[in-house]
């Protein structure tokens, strides 16, 4: 077999005469970018001057040489791996292949014209909204896309996300800009062959146990003639040989195999993330014609919805064992994902996993991601709840769109197959819920808009799509992984209890009553479901990001450019409706943007604890998102450059495999011992009460038994016996567990709101030994804010030291080869006040 990459492309306005060079693997937009012609989409409100670009037609082309080798092939296939979206490739003056789906491998045998030498090939990009845009008259259907930002991109209300098979957040979100990209997002390579080619290689589990592993190798090859030969399997320190004779054309070879004594693949917390080398080989007389290499990771995944007194359980199960999933929700890192590197993607797994996270779920309305997402998501233990890419609209229902959309599952299926860590295929992001067939009046307000008789035709079509074709590929490719069709749903009953309409006893929940509901944080403490995988609270990025999208005039929330940087439209007045609840007041811009993470970073801890309080009943949390896809305000706790918010350094306090969580209510506080590891732990629990002078006021250590997996009470007190005749405002409640001596977890509760509570103005000191930093305070300290010139972060930030306490922190650095000596400082609230 040879490959060869097509490479050195150039491109143009279809109507312009000037061939520019272009970035293959690369969009429209980022060459318009490298050569000028536009200015950052990213830059004060320039996303509105580049609106043009998606409503005119674009060329690529690349001539290339073809040796005599490749060309004496007896098949030579031209591979695309990701056209955005709607193009037509031309080979040496003939036409090819139109396709019109971003997500699909497109794969033709161009044997018949290839020439040896000189080779010439084009594409026509159509503009998508031109393709798009009498789809509405046509079909007589305005769909209820209401993320679709169509008024900035100049089309008054005419939704035209929903017809393009490509990444539905490039038409606007509310957390991110619409830029509708087209080009060519993937490699382009030449494949020949004379022999046999792999189409496909799975490793299929039937059974497993402690003793052993029963799979089976599947490969999917073509033969250019009749041959006997065989596979050849390498797994781990095991080889398979098995004889084969193979037709002309496609051919499907299966070999059965026992792994003895298997090591298999767990989640971060629960075990090593264990993967074997495998090698595939076809050798015909002692002749390797083909081999192929990956990695695989044994285990068993299972979604358990039992009857239970409360209603109907949702969690999985890796393994045999109930696992408490913790981590966020992921949406593209850029919104021109070519530019999102190796380095990028290592970036936010490791901050995934220095979080303390087990999951993350690849949100509907972006893209599959990259093969390096989910390798280094296999290799680091994370978790992966992987949507299909349907988010927040009704979509069609004719035969070519579906016919689209199911090879477009197969394609991705069969490619994402092969990672452990792809554990619940789901088949859409808030569409059940927000049509809500069979409550009048629930969902979003979009069922009224229509007629009965298009009321029927689309939920019919939501049905074909979602509970036929998506349901029916996913039995068929990965049988014995789960599959649920929306999220959030309660269950599949084809009646009112099928909809998740507020927090049930069922299901998985969204819920966004804090926030978009206005309701206090403390409803997160009252509203539990069986799985919460989104709710969520926005913040501001830090000085130094902002300061990448505007100038120092620009320095007011309320500014145009501040506003163009928040696509909530009730985002700003939400913050500082909140922020004037909880958080003493802002002296300046700067110190607004701060405050917005500690206040995101308080509500969402109240969320995460409570859910894991709530633990076996409540069995997973994910909260909205992980990351950007570029500079702006969002419920993100990770900014676009990668910077941990506050809320980030939070989720890793409270994501802890086994940790101490407070809960004041009634008069007392109950202090609870969570553990999400698989054997119980015997530890210490410390019970402190400080005046904020930092003066023992009470303590109390015991021993204790953490029981595994599991969410217990451990201490109760009355408040007003807790402290006496102390002032509420002037103690906190510290608990610590400690085991062998050290201290494993360390929570603390305040017994009056932050807005409340007397800062002294504290000097915070950062003294360095060698790679550590050491971090005191004069005077009671809150929210000690560590920042530095270095891109990484630091084991703990955000914390609060009371005077005579010390914290020791160290600095990841994103670069390891950067051996510059950083300087640390620190800042606390004290300093970012009104006073």
């Amino acid at each position: 077999m040879i490959k060869q990459g097509i490479n050195d492309w150039q491109f143009k306005q279809q109507r312009d005469s000037i061939w520019r060079k272009a970035q293959v693997p690369g969009t429209v937009h980022t060459d318009l970018l490298e050569h000028n012609l536009i200015n950052d989409p990213f830059f004060g409100e320039e996303e509105k001057n580049v609106q043009w670009v998606d409503k005119v037609d674009w060329v690529y082309k690349s001539t290339f040489n073809v040796d005599s080798e490749l060309a004496s092939q007896t098949c030579i296939d031209l591979i695309f791996n990701g056209l955005d979206t709607y193009a037509t490739v031309y080979l040496n003056n003939q036409l090819i292949l139109s396709s019109d789906n971003m997500f699909r491998t497109y794969k033709v045998n161009v044997k018949d014209w290839i020439n040896i030498g000189e080779n010439q090939l084009i594409i026509h990009f159509e503009s998508p909204i031109n393709h798009d845009v009498m789809r509405v008259v046509s079909g007589g259907i305005n769909y209820p896309a209401d993320n679709d930002d169509s008024e900035t991109g100049g089309l008054g209300d005419k939704k035209l996300s929903i017809f393009a098979r490509k990444a539905p957040y490039h038409y606007g979100w509310d957390w991110g800009p619409r830029l509708v990209t087209s080009g060519i997002w993937k490699p382009v390579e030449l494949v020949g062959y004379s022999d046999i080619h792999f189409d496909d290689i799975y490793i299929k589990q039937e059974q497993l146990s402690n003793e052993k592993a029963d799979l089976v190798l599947e490969i999917e090859l073509v033969a250019i003639k009749e041959m006997t030969g065989e596979c050849v399997l390498q797994y781990g320190e095991q080889t398979e040989i098995k004889q084969v004779e193979l037709k002309e054309g496609h051919n499907k070879v299966t070999l059965p195999f026992t792994v003895v004594n298997p090591k298999l693949w767990w989640s971060r917390g629960l075990g090593t993330p264990h993967r074997y080398d495998v090698k595939v080989a076809f050798r015909k007389d002692n002749e390797t014609l083909l081999s192929d290499a990956l990695k695989h990771g044994i285990r068993t995944v299972e979604l358990v919805r039992d009857d239970d007194q409360y209603g109907k359980s949702f969690y999985l199960k890796l393994n045999g064992e109930p696992v408490f999933c913790k981590g966020a929700n992921h949406i593209p890192n850029d919104s021109f994902v070519t530019r999102v590197t190796k380095s990028r993607y290592e970036h936010e797994i490791k901050s995934a996993v220095s979080a303390n996270m087990n999951m993350l779920r690849v949100w509907g309305g972006g893209i599959y991601e990259d093969d390096i997402f989910y390798d280094l998501c296999d290799e680091h233990g994370i978790l992966v709840w992987q949507d299909f890419m349907f988010a927040c609209t009704m979509y069609p229902g004719d035969e070519p769109f579906l016919n689209n959309v199911e090879q477009e599952a197969v394609d991705q299926v069969k490619r994402l197959r092969q990672y452990a860590s792809v554990v619940l295929w789901c088949g859409n992001n808030e569409i059940d819920a927000a049509w809500a067939e069979f409550v009048e009046t629930g969902g979003w307000g979009w069922k009224q808009k229509y007629d009965a008789l298009t009321r029927e035709k689309l939920w019919a079509d939501y049905q074909a799509l979602f509970h036929d074709i998506l349901d029916r590929v996913t039995k068929q490719y990965v049988p014995n992984e789960p599959y649920w069709p929306s999220s959030p749903l309660a269950d599949l009953t084809r009646d009112a209890n099928q909809h998740a309409l507020g927090v049930k006893g069922a299901g998985d929940v969204h819920y966004w009553d804090v926030w978009h509901g206005k309701q206090p944080f403390e409803a997160y403490n009252e509203n539990v479901g069986r799985f919460m995988s989104e709710y969520g609270f926005q913040s501001f990025p830090a000085i130094e990001t902002v300061e990448t999208f505007t100038t120092p005039d620009d320095y007011a929330i309320g500014s145009d450019v501040m506003l163009h940087h928040q696509k909530n439209g009730a985002g700003n007045q939400l913050i500082k409706t909140y922020m004037e609840k909880y958080l003493p007041e802002s002296k300046d811009f700067t110190s607004f943007l701060y405050m917005s993470q500690v206040l995101q970073a308080q509500g969402i801890k109240n969320a995460i604890e409570s859910h894991r309080r709530h633990k076996p009943y409540c069995m997973g949390t994910l909260y909205w998102q992980m990351n950007d896809c570029w500079p702006v305000a969002s419920w993100s706790s990770m900014d676009y450059f990668g910077r941990w918010k506050a809320l980030h350094y939070q989720a890793k306090e409270s994501f802890r495999d086994i940790m101490l969580s407070i809960e004041e209510k009634d008069g007392q506080v109950n202090v609870y011992a969570i553990s999400d590891v698989l054997n119980d732990v015997d530890v210490d629990i410390r019970v402190s009460v400080y005046s904020l002078d930092g003066e023992l006021l009470y303590e109390e250590v015991s021993a204790f038994i953490i029981k595994a997996n599991a969410s217990q009470g451990v201490k109760n007190y009355i408040i007003d016996r807790l402290i006496g005749e102390y002032d509420k405002s002037q103690v906190v409640l510290v608990t610590e567990l400690i085991k062998e001596n050290q201290s494993i977890d360390q929570k603390r509760h305040y017994f009056i709101p932050t807005q409340a509570l007397s800062l002294p103005l504290a000097k915070v000191s950062v003294a360095r030994d060698k790679e550590t930093f050491i971090i005191t305070t004069d005077q009671f300290a809150k929210d000690i804010y560590l920042t530095t010139d270095c891109l990484g972060y630091f084991s703990a930030n955000y914390f609060d030291l009371l005077p005579g306490e010390e914290k020791v922190v160290t600095f990841t650095k994103r670069d390891k080869n950067n051996e510059h000596l950083i300087d640390v400082q620190a800042v606390s609230m004290v300093d970012m006040i009104k006073i």
